[in-house]
């Protein structure tokens, strides 16, 4: 587990390094297998695997299922911790602990409330939501990764998401993350805001970006939050609607073997039992 949080605090020193969201252990299993060499949890496709909207877990759902997807799997693990499963920084505190407990080499606090009417937690109580999970982690003893997360968009906001970037630094974040930045322009103002610390940017859905220019942003993290989930989910939709619908089997077409998946899955197995992995 040490040496899972050390090489994680490791990738975030050099380059620009993808960490993908798996949903379940399966999907953790493949990606391992990839050879990506650090996972991230997802909120929303874990909700959604277990029949319920994002946010529809809760806290100790949440916990159990990073804490399966972090013993399953060789490489570190970032947990999306949502908004810490409270609002008081009491219950941020314990809820961090919790979370350390489960095995994570880094976990995010974000500042969404899920309160329509006031989406966000003002600037000077979420820093403190923040700090309140630095104080967890620097409790606790472990090298864990910290994550501040400012949401929502960036457009007409970015000025507001650039100080929050810069508070949640101030307040001990290790990695700082705003999901709704997707420009050029706003990237390199929330890198420049992060000064210096790593900057984690979220690509779930099509960009003319590839890797090489987002790391010439300044971008140290990448993760693709819900989006695998929900190119598995498009494939089962569309396949299922196209049988119920119009009787058409034609959308298997495009599924992944079984020879394939039954392969890596028994080597897989097999690397586990003689000790090669989690």
């Amino acid at each position: 587990m040490s040496e899972k949080r050390r090489a994680f605090r490791r990738l975030h020193e050099t380059g620009c390094f993808v960490m993908p969201n798996p949903w379940d252990v399966g999907s953790a299993r493949w990606l391992q297998g990839m050879g990506f060499e650090a996972l991230a949890t997802t909120s929303a496709g874990a909700a959604f695997a277990a029949g319920h909207p994002d946010n529809g877990l809760s806290c100790d759902e949440m916990l159990a299922h990073i804490r399966l997807l972090a013993d399953v799997t060789d490489v570190p693990l970032n947990a999306d911790f949502g908004a810490g499963y409270a609002d008081e920084t009491a219950g941020i505190e314990a809820n961090v602990r919790r979370c350390i407990d489960t095995g994570v080499a880094g976990l995010s606090i974000e500042d969404a409330t899920g309160d329509a009417a006031a989406p966000f937690y003002d600037l000077s109580t979420a820093t403190e939501r923040v700090r309140a999970a630095r104080m967890a982690i620097d409790a606790s003893g472990v090298d864990v990764v910290l994550t501040g997360r400012a949401e929502g968009p960036t457009a007409g906001r970015l000025d507001e998401i650039c100080a929050r970037i810069r508070a949640y630094a101030a307040a001990g974040a290790d990695c700082l993350y705003a999901p709704g930045a997707t420009t050029r322009e706003h990237i390199a103002a929330v890198v420049a805001a992060a000064a210096g610390k790593p900057v984690n940017l979220l690509v779930s859905s099509p960009t003319p970006l590839d890797l090489k220019e987002i790391e010439a942003l300044g971008v140290r993290r990448i993760s693709v939050g819900s989006g695998l989930a929900r190119v598995a989910w498009g494939a089962v939709i569309g396949v299922a609607e196209q049988i119920a619908r119009e009787g058409r089997f034609d959308g298997f077409a495009g599924s992944a073997s079984g020879a394939r998946l039954n392969r890596f899955f028994s080597e897989d197995v097999r690397r586990r039992m003689t000790g090669g992995g989690a």
